[in-house]
Order: C-alpha cells, then structure tokens, then sequence
C-alpha cells in the first residue's frame, strides 16, 4: 500500500510559500537603495578579485563579499580604481576608502545594474537556507513542524528586509544552519565524510562572520553531550577520531569529541584559508579579528525606549518582542512547551535547537554594539524551528480550538510578512504601538511606532532614497528641503538636493522649510528632546504631526 503524504508537505505548498518570497525579495530589492553597509561590502569583495589583494574592509571574513562581488566580476563591472593608483593606497588605507570605493563601483557603473546582480546570490542564499528549514525539521520534528517553520521564516519582515542585502547576516544565518544540520547528522550517523562536511560547514561560517567563533563551544558542548545521549554501536570497541562514541569509556569518548572538533577545525581552516585565496599571509583572518568594530564610533551611545546608554543588556530580547510577528513568538513559546513535553522529542534534538539561539542571544546581548535586531537574524531560524513544532503541536494533538487557533495564527503571520511590503525593514508587531499609542496600531502591526522604542537599522538604514525621491518629485515645494539622511550614499545621486540636517539640528525650534527625516533621526532626536523637555511642548518632534511618512522612513514635515 503507497504511503499517503503528509498535506504539509506537499510541494505546491512549499513552492507557492517559495514564490511568495522571491516575488517579495527580487521585486523589493529592485525599489530598495543601497544600505548603510552595503557599498562597503560591495567594493571591498570587487577588490579582492580585482586585484588578488586585502586591504579594503578587513573587519568582515571576505566569504560573504566575494559572493555578492563574483556576479559583478562575470558581467564586466569596471573597478574604479587603476593598478598604479591601487598600489599607492598602501596596506593601511584610510577607514573611509571602503565607502568611496563601494560609492564608486556602483555609481560608475549602472548602479541598478549593479545591485541587482550584486544582491542576487543572497536571495539564492535565502531560499538555501529556507530548504534546510524544511529539510532538517522534517527528521527532527516531522513535515508539519518543518512546513510550520518554513512559513514563520519566509514571511517573518525581518528575513525578507535582509535576504537579499548584500551584508552579513543572512549568510552567517544560513551557514551556521547549515554547520548545525552537518554535525546533527555527523552524530548520528558518523562517517569520515560527514566529519569531512562538517569541516567544510564550519569553514564557511567562520568565513562568514567573525562573531561565528562563539558557535566553536557550542559545537563542543553538543559533541560532548552526545557522549550521554549516544549509546556505543558494537560494545568494547575502542573510540576514533570518525566515531568518538564507539567506546563505553566515558573519558575515551570525551577525547575524541575533542580531537573530532580539532579535525573539523583542521578543514575549516583550509576552507578560510582560500577564502582568502590561499594569500601568503595564513593569519590574515586573526587580523582581521582584530579590526572588529574597528569603524564604530565607541562615543556613540544606543537608544531604546527614548534613553541613551553605551548597552542595553536587554536590547536584544526587547528588540525580538517588538521586531518578530507576534505570532512567530506566540508559536515559539508554544514549541518551547511541546518540545520539553515527556516523549515530544530527544534530549539531543532539543539541544540541537535551543542552545545555538541561546548562545548567540547570550554573546551579542553582553558584547556587541546595539545596532539593530538584524544581528540576531542567525538565531531567528532555529526559532522558527520551534515555532513550527508549536504550530504542529496544535494542529495534531489538539481538537477544533486548538486547530482554529493555529489557522489564526499562520494568516496572522502571513499578513505581517505582506502587509508591510514593500518596507519590511522598519517593521514592529503591534506590541510597539499597543503600549504607546493603540490607535496607529494597523495591517503593518505597530511600525508607526517604532522610532519610540529604536533607531538604526531596526527603523531605517538608507533603504528609502528612491522612494523619497519619488515622493518629492510627486509633491513640488516651494520651501526649502531639509533632509536627514541616515546613509552611506550621496543623495545628490539620486537627485536630492538638500540642506543637510542632523540630531543636534533638531535641538532646537525648527527653522521654516520642509524636513525630510530619517526614522533614524527622528528616534534619536525625539529621545535627546525628551531628556531635556520631557514629553512636553518643548519636544517639537513628538507633538509634530508629519505630513507624510515615505517608505515607513522617511517622515516629512512642512514647518512655515
């Protein structure tokens, strides 16, 4: 008798879940302007295969650069700087040059052009990691769960805003995935070559994001639990370096998780290696460690809920409660119960899942800057994983409430990841504006509300040009135009011509004209006027009511 396939898994679902996506992505990659850090990664990945050299943006492991800068070498984009002046930067050129030479590449080229070719592989790198969503939850927690999380990751705001950006934090998400997978699958059914891809995983992650080498203990911890939750195959055989859990030896067992771990180290540091090109300096990669954060302003001080501190050891959990779809963090604290449930799952699934996020959560929260919830973008798929065995666990073990509940939910999270489109970058669940202002709550959640609560990339990161330029040309003034760009971009390239505006502008009265302000400055200039007026008239900002709001970030006045 042919076994009947589970609805879940049907391939109809999975595509159109697919399509919806990659419609969002392409189509809003297309609207969206380069961001903050984008040019940077851009023209530095251009350099490393123009001219086989490291020089430029040394911060970042160069894997993720060379992915979006290889589309550019194969369709012939010009790199804007020749060999003789190259050789005159010298090996220690200024911080700025990354963003001259990103500006450079992509506005001495067709720009369009060039982020759409540039911007492609990281779709590609969203939909990669999407499929081991499905492909890993459906061993670990069946095809429901798996169909559950591939639906809370692909239309969760925050993974379609940074899926096809040219930047960090998709790629170490997906890689990181993909190491995780490699070494569960490694453990329970251990060969030299799963150890040889688990290697190769590693390799990639850690050329991803510099951040990844917190993951190293993690790996060690679930290797060294596997010598509790995996029993000996052929008892008094003695433990290798392919199985370290072939022995009883407890201490046998622990040695060669060691040696386990030192070996995939072995092959990822092989992978690293040519990342760089195989360059004549092997500790290229410890320099560049060195430089992390190198070009953040340590005076600048993070801001949350209209205060001002150099950390907020709670940014990043506030950040998940206001950024993620109420209904993805409904569905991962139901999964979290049905997980730790008497038989729902191993103690080694359980594992697998919860103490990557946790750890990243824990490592970002005490040692990196607060500069937007997108760092916790790596952590997001493992809850999404939880999440779906929570929407699985009311759907099968529960009768037409619990059933009706979860049809709410998967429409609830199918509306957050469409409704804000095409401006999924700024959004906030309704929470922001529940606890503010209920009455903005709308179909895009509370995003009117979230320059109360956070600035930077969670709010705007100088994705809108175009649509404020759009918008502008729309809506002729015959004031002048005071913009407040949040940026690494000229506007000027984009036609914008402007008086130039900051926070410490906004101090004081405004002078007449029309402001065009970044949701960026519009948080941190309404939190200095707070600190000095309180929510009173003084707090111009607060009270102003904006004549429009453009692509969720920019906010425009009309002072006469």
């Amino acid at each position: 008798m042919a076994r009947r396939r589970d609805p879940a898994s049907h391939p109809l679902l999975l595509g159109g879940l697919v399509i919806v996506f990659v419609l969002q992505a392409f189509t809003e990659s297309r609207l969206k302007t380069p961001v903050f850090d984008e040019p940077a990664h851009i023209g530095a990945g251009l350099s490393y295969f123009a001219t086989r050299e490291f020089r430029v943006n040394l911060q970042h492991p160069p894997l993720l650069k060379e992915i979006g800068a290889l589309p550019l070498v194969l369709i012939g984009t010009r790199f804007p700087i020749s060999q003789r002046d190259w050789a005159a930067i010298g090996d220690q050129p200024s911080p700025f040059l990354q963003w001259q030479l990103g500006h450079d590449v992509i506005f001495g080229n067709d720009p369009d052009r060039v982020m759409t070719w540039s911007r492609m592989p990281f779709i590609l790198m969203s939909i990669l990691l999407g499929a081991l969503l499905v492909a890993w939850g459906r061993r670990l927690l069946g095809a429901t769960a798996a169909t559950g999380a591939l639906l809370l990751y692909l239309f969760d705001p925050t993974i379609v805003a940074h899926g096809y950006l040219v930047a960090t934090d998709v790629g170490f998400a997906a890689f990181a995935m993909l190491f995780f997978f490699a070494l569960w699958h490694y453990l329970n059914h251990r060969s030299a070559k799963r150890l040889l891809l688990c290697g190769g995983a590693l390799g990639l992650v850690l050329a991803s994001k510099f951040s990844a080498v917190f993951l190293l203990p993690v790996a060690l911890l679930l290797l060294i639990g596997g010598t509790r939750w995996i029993p000996a195959a052929v008892p008094m055989r003695p433990s290798t370096l392919i199985d370290p859990y072939a022995s009883e030896n407890g201490g046998q067992r622990i040695v060669w998780c060691v040696y386990a771990l030192l070996a995939m180290g072995a092959v990822a540091a092989l992978v690293i290696w040519s990342t760089y090109f195989f360059a004549p300096d092997p500790f290229l990669y410890i320099k560049g460690m060195r430089l992390i954060n190198a070009d953040h302003d340590p005076s600048y001080w993070a801001y949350m809920g209209g205060r001002f501190k150099p950390r907020f050891l709670t940014y990043y959990l506030v950040a998940y409660l206001l950024k993620e779809p109420l209904p993805a963090i409904i569905l991962a604290v139901v999964g979290s119960w049905a997980l730790f449930r008497k038989g729902a799952s191993a103690t080694m699934d359980r594992a697998f899942l919860l103490l990557p996020p946790a750890c990243l959560f824990l490592v970002y929260s005490f040692y990196s800057h607060n500069l937007g919830f997108r760092y916790m973008i790596p952590a997001l798929p493992f809850l999404h994983l939880t999440g779906g065995a929570g929407l699985a666990f009311l759907f099968k073990e529960g009768g037409f409430a619990r059933r009706a509940v979860a049809t709410v939910l998967c429409l609830w999270t199918v509306v957050a990841g469409t409704a804000i489109y095409p401006d999924h970058l700024s959004y906030f669940n309704e929470t922001a504006c529940l606890l503010t202002d209920p009455g903005k709550i709308g179909l895009d959640g509370g995003t009117a509300c979230g320059p109360l609560w956070l600035d930077d990339s969670n709010v705007d990161w100088g994705q809108a040009m175009k649509q404020l330029q759009t918008w502008l040309r729309a809506h002729p003034s015959r004031q002048t135009l005071r913009l407040g760009y949040f940026g690494s971009i000229r506007p000027e390239n984009f036609g914008i011509e402007a008086i130039s505006v900051g926070v410490e502008d906004l101090q004081r009265p405004p002078s007449p004209g029309t402001y065009a302000l970044s949701a960026h400055i519009v948080a941190r200039a309404t939190g200095l006027l707070r600190q000095q007026y309180g929510d009173g008239p003084g707090n111009w900002l607060l009270h102003a009511r904006p004549a429009a709001i453009v692509g969720h970030a920019y906010y425009i006045y009309e002072i006469q």
